[in-house]
């Protein structure tokens, strides 16, 4: 395995774990709006899921289909909060957070200096895209705080 398909794998089982994570807030939102806005970001996520696959796959790397074991137990933790605090605001929040952690993942990732140019493009599209989502759950925490 070499530095471009270990990064790669990496930030997709972390990328699933967004995907998963916006699902699962979606589900937990009341608001309509909040939920339609939750859902059109884990379909975001989902093309930038893809994009990382398909960088993957170019370079002979395996389909990455699943999460990881610390994304599943942060999924589950979201479970058992949303027992005592089925919200908006607690939707939001989980979202947030998910989306600080994904975005030094894929930072983390960029240090690497013996990356493929077009691995590295292609890590960098995503950052951006992460970025955007980070913006978002900022400006949605501040609403719903």
């Amino acid at each position: 395995m070499n530095a471009n398909t270990t990064a790669l794998e990496t930030l997709i089982d972390t990328t699933y774990d967004s995907v998963e994570g916006y699902r699962k807030a979606a589900e937990t939102a009341k608001s309509p709006e909040l939920k339609r806005i939750l859902s059109e970001q884990a379909a975001k996520r989902q093309k930038t899921l893809d994009a990382l696959n398909t960088e993957l796959t170019r370079l002979g790397g395996k389909l990455v289909t699943k999460g990881t074991a610390t994304g599943g137990l942060h999924r589950l933790w979201m479970d058992l909060t949303n027992l005592f605090e089925s919200d908006d605001k607690a939707a939001v929040e989980r979202v947030e957070e998910g989306e600080d952690y994904l975005a030094d993942k894929f930072e983390e990732a960029l240090k690497a200096t013996d990356l493929d140019p077009n691995t590295r493009s292609v890590i960098q599209t995503a950052l951006g895209e992460v970025r955007e989502g980070e913006r978002l759950t900022d400006r949605l925490e501040e609403q719903y705080d």
